[in-house]
């Protein structure tokens, strides 16, 4: 029994961590995604004026 528990130690926790952390990292890496968007945005905007 103490085998099993420790397996799912061994596994179950960097599992649950990894997961965990592409969640937050997915968010972040939408927001940095719509930000670039909008800076090419307001960049062509530039051009278009000179």
């Amino acid at each position: 029994m103490q085998e099993i528990v420790a397996q799912v130690a061994n596994v179950g926790f960097p599992i649950v961590v990894s997961i965990y952390l592409l969640v937050r990292v997915e968010a972040k890496m939408e927001s940095l995604t719509n930000s670039i968007y909008e800076l090419a945005k307001v960049i062509s905007r530039f051009e278009v004026r000179d």
